[in-house]
């Protein structure tokens, strides 16, 4: 499947998911669109994986300095306080 962007992946999704639920597919369309769904749910959560990876959080420190932390541990540090 060729590359899109998110936004046109995303829509693309949702439009699958409402004729998946509305029931008037045959089942072999309901098959082809279900792989077709699957294969785009992957690029969506990939590309949401990368841009994660790409934000950086500015934090401040216990000694009231900012710094600059991945969004993971940023994110973890929230958890545990």
């Amino acid at each position: 499947m060729a590359e899109m962007k998110f936004e046109d992946a995303l829509k693309k999704l949702e439009k699958i998911v409402g004729d998946l639920e509305s029931g008037e597919l045959s089942l072999d369309e309901a098959l082809k669109k279900y792989q077709e769904g699957i294969e785009l749910s992957r690029q969506c959560s990939q590309r949401l994986d990368n841009a994660k990876k790409k934000i950086d959080v500015l934090t401040k420190n216990k000694k009231g300095d900012f710094e600059l932390k991945p969004l993971s541990e940023s994110q973890d540090q929230e958890q545990d306080a």
